[in-house]
């Protein structure tokens, strides 16, 4: 195979909503380009992409696949990306990685949440887009419909390359306006006949051609002073023109397929060869420390991990990006994320699950190795003496959470290091150990996200497992002051434990006055602050603890000892034995015995004390609350805004975005269990939401009295 250099590369994402037909294309655009003689099909599972068991079983991406071609002198490495909403952590990698995206949009339904989603993220990362009108030949295709839905939804930067002479099932022809040709084909698509553009359709064909010129013009001024002196650019002219335009970002093309039938798949690849830029041609990615990385094959050699996976027969797969410098099989490189030396005995450009042995990677190209040591997703392995790190990918919170244990208690140890490869190989998979909630929660982007780690679990590491609701992290407070005291005495012969300690509560605001005086009943207690401290909890909100001891009641070494009694009662509160937050404690009376006092007498003493005050002081359990944004057709808002309602949500407001609607809510956790399921139900999977902490808030009545009869039932059990 021919050695690439850095401006014969195209890195090219593969993106669009689930059902847009991806797979389908990206088998025509391999067989276009020779690499596979024959298209395999979904139905027949056997297409490059979506070969692993799960995808084969679900009838849909799960991963995105790399593979390659050498077309017209260059090399296109393409990642085909899964198109639902639970996987876009996929899609956020590939963006990251490559140079171009190729956004395509079903040409029977149009610009859906999906698309605005991949959109945007592009968007984030700045790259150039393109987009794929797909299924033209489709029973509900409508070309004119679609694709003045796109420009209202991403503006005039949306131009059309190509249109259709008819769409629907009679879809066989279309006018390229960049060429000026007319091509069409026979039943079967393959190789077009291309034809001079027909009397009837020169009017509009040399409209949208000038419209074309137009925005290619406007992307270099040499362009737009010839355009204005002749209204003409050659081919290549408008070629240069529309490559700038993609580079800045300044012109979406558009282009007209039929996957399927492997019509007009050739002309886009023509296209993606001829037109796209080159790694050299873009922004060049930035390290941890602020430094711009250029592709250059004679820099020192830098590789950026971006995926890895167990494959089928294969076992451990690690996918990178060459940064800068050229790889050569049996080079040694540092790890400098974790450490350590690994050698890279083989290297490979991949095409799905087939790898092809290669001698060498020049910097901006995409390969594969093996049988790694200590390598993960997101590492950095360099040359001796060489200092970049790379760290530019950025993952969207979590949406859906379950807790999951295995069905035999033995299999905990086992299923904590299948968990732990999961999130390696997706680092959208989220796995957290909850001291609190006292479960392993993972969690994910919606539930079939979680069901597919489900699914390879069970059936790839043959470990049952459940999945279970997650407990809710409640918090609990306090909203008015209280006192008590408890004497804490125990005798069984030698030295005893003896501890006595009165205390005062009360609810903690930043910036609030020392204590000085309280009233309870008919007794007044001033309070002398000696010293203060205050303890960050790391759940959130303080502990402020006031020394106010006078005459020795308490001797000061005692004091650390009765803040463990109070933070014993924080970390398992008395109402529901969640965590407890934003409390101060006054500590200013006690006694002491000579003998029988000790630390854990006074911590014994401390946190029952504080038990008792915490009870008396009308206590409260807070839940958290999340801000919610919801993207729906219209059509649908009103049964969205109405489950939102019996989900105890606030609205917050409305409006309209790129003709969809954008709710905006505050939601209490404990209602977004199967949030993700129950949109996609209600809006038939054309919607998308987004979610992120806001803040604890009271939770009603009924709820807390529900909460601590659940706990004391608890309790009593146990």
């Amino acid at each position: 195979m021919k050695i690439y250099k850095s401006n014969e590369i195209k890195n090219i994402a593969l993106l669009g909503s689930k059902g847009s037909g991806k797979t389908t294309l990206a088998e025509a655009m391999l067989y276009e380009c020779g690499v596979i003689k024959r298209r395999g099909t979904i139905d027949a599972k056997n297409t490059v992409s979506d070969y692993f068991p799960v995808e084969k079983e679900y009838g849909y991406s799960v991963f995105s696949t790399i593979f390659y071609a050498e077309f017209l002198g260059k090399k296109l490495n393409v990642i085909d990306c899964p198109g639902a909403d639970d996987f876009v952590g996929a899609a956020i990698t590939a963006l990251n990685v490559t140079d171009t995206g190729v956004i395509v949009i079903n040409g029977q339904y149009g610009v859906e949440v999906g698309t605005q989603n991949i959109f945007r993220t592009a968007t984030s990362v700045n790259k150039p887009i393109m987009f794929a009108l797909n299924q033209l030949d489709g029973e509900k295709a409508d070309y004119e419909n679609v694709f003045e839905q796109m420009r209202e939804v991403f503006g005039p930067k949306v131009v059309a390359i190509q249109y259709p002479l008819a769409s629907g099932p009679g879809f066989n022809s279309m006018i390229d306006v960049l060429l000026m040709k007319k091509y069409s084909w026979g039943p079967e698509g393959g190789v077009p006949v291309i034809e001079e553009i027909p009397a009837e359709e020169q009017e509009r064909a040399h409209e949208l051609h000038r419209i074309l010129v137009e925005a290619a013009a406007e992307n270099d001024e040499s362009l737009m002073e010839k355009f204005f002196e002749s209204d003409h650019l050659t081919e290549d002219e408008l070629r240069m023109g529309i490559r700038k335009g993609l580079e800045s970002r300044s012109i979406y093309p558009v282009f007209c397929v039929s996957a399927e039938k492997d019509m007009g798949v050739r002309r886009m690849m023509e296209f993606l060869g001829n037109v796209v830029p080159f790694v050299e041609d873009m922004a060049a990615p930035v390290d941890t420390a602020g430094d711009e990385v250029k592709p250059d094959a004679a820099g020192p050699l830098s590789l950026y991990v971006f995926k890895t996976t167990v494959e089928p027969h294969i076992g451990e797969v690690s996918y990178f990006k060459v940064m800068s410098g050229t790889l050569k099989a049996g080079a040694d490189l540092e790890n400098v994320s974790r450490g350590g030396k690994e050698r890279f005995a083989q290297i490979f450009c991949v095409c799905g699950q087939i790898k092809t042995p290669v001698d060498e990677l020049c910097a901006g190209d995409i390969g594969a190795t093996v049988k790694m040591k200590d390598v993960r997703t997101g590492n950095t392995l360099n040359e001796k003496g060489c200092e970049y790190s790379f760290d530019f990918i950025k993952y969207p919170a979590p949406k859906y959470q379950r807790a999951v244990r295995p069905v035999t208690e033995s299999d905990a140890e086992k299923l904590s290091v299948i968990l732990t490869r999961m999130h390696e190989e997706d680092p959208t998979w989220q796995i957290e150990q909850s001291k609190e909630l006292k479960q392993t929660i993972v969690s994910g982007q919606g539930e079939f996200h979680l069901r597919t780690l489900k699914w390879r679990v069970e059936n790839n590491d043959k470990l049952p497992i459940i999945f279970e609701e997650p407990k809710i992290p409640y918090r609990e407070t306090i909203t008015r002051a209280s006192r008590a005291d408890y004497r804490h005495k125990k005798q069984s012969g030698g030295a005893g434990q003896f501890g006595e300690v009165h205390l005062i509560v009360e609810p903690y605001t930043e910036d609030m006055p020392a204590p000085d005086t309280y009233r309870f009943g008919n007794q007044e207690f001033k309070m002398n602050v000696r010293d203060t401290q205050e303890i960050p909890l790391a759940w959130g909100g303080k502990l402020v603890v006031c020394n106010c001891i006078v005459g020795g009641a308490i001797d000061t070494r005692f004091i650390p000892a009765i803040i463990k009694g109070l933070m014993d009662r924080m970390e398992q509160g008395p109402l529901t034995g969640s965590y407890a937050r934003d409390v101060r404690v006054c500590i200013y009376d006690g006694k002491m015995h000579p003998v029988d006092s000790n630390e854990i007498s006074f911590r014994l003493a401390g946190r029952n004390a504080f038990s008792q005050a915490f009870r008396e002081a009308n206590p409260k359990v807070l839940e958290p609350v999340y801000d919610v944004e919801v993207l729906v057709p219209g059509d649908v808002m009103g049964d969205v805004m109405s489950d939102l309602q019996g989900r105890r949500a606030i609205i917050m407001g409305m409006s309209s975005e790129n003709g969809f609607e954008k709710i905006t809510a505050k939601v209490p956790l404990k209602e977004m269990a199967n949030y993700s399921t129950a949109l996609s139900s209600i809006t038939g999977g054309r919607s998308s939401f987004s979610m992120r902490f806001a803040s604890y808030e009271l939770v009603p009545g009924d709820v807390q009295e529900k909460l601590l009869k659940e706990y004391a039932e608890k309790s009593t059990e146990e």
